[in-house]
């Protein structure tokens, strides 16, 4: 169980992963000590999984992010064992989903622009059946996030 100062320290490294554990501990109130302390705890449990830098998508020539759907008539594991090798392979793909309804897959990508997406299609479904295929693509990201709801959990 996460107690209130936990809560806080996750908090606050969603917000800046780059804050020293000196910068931290002032930030809390806490010694350097315990805050480091209780930070090597939360990644030893695997709750803290890594710390990134955040990049803007656009800046970088990925302007168009894609939504994926995929449907398919094989349910077998060694089908699904081949598609997740696939997906993984592609770069562009920066999210895979099995969900439930009439959707099987819900892939997330970032390509440069609709015929970026195209090429990517193409690979996709030249290297695993696929039996329906369908994306949307964002026209306005009103809200992206990567921050988890700590306070909820």
């Amino acid at each position: 169980m996460l107690d209130k100062t936990d809560r806080t320290i996750l908090a606050e490294l969603q917000r800046d992963a780059t804050l020293t554990v000196d910068q931290l501990a002032e930030r809390i109130s806490l010694s350097r000590n315990a805050c480091w302390r209780r930070i090597k705890a939360l990644e030893e449990a695997g709750v803290i999984k890594g710390r990134v830098a955040l990049l803007d998508a656009a800046k970088l020539g990925l302007g168009l992010t894609a939504f994926i759907a995929i449907r398919t008539a094989q349910h077998e594991e060694k089908w699904l064992e081949k598609f997740s090798r696939a997906v993984r392979e592609f770069p562009e793909i920066i999210g895979v989903y099995r969900t439930t309804g009439e959707t099987d897959y819900l892939l997330q990508a970032v390509v440069s622009d609709i015929a970026g997406y195209d090429d990517l299609y193409k690979r996709l479904i030249a290297r695993i059946a696929l039996t329906d295929v369908s994306a949307s693509f964002v026209m306005e990201k009103i809200k992206e996030t990567t921050a988890l709801p700590i306070d909820g959990a």
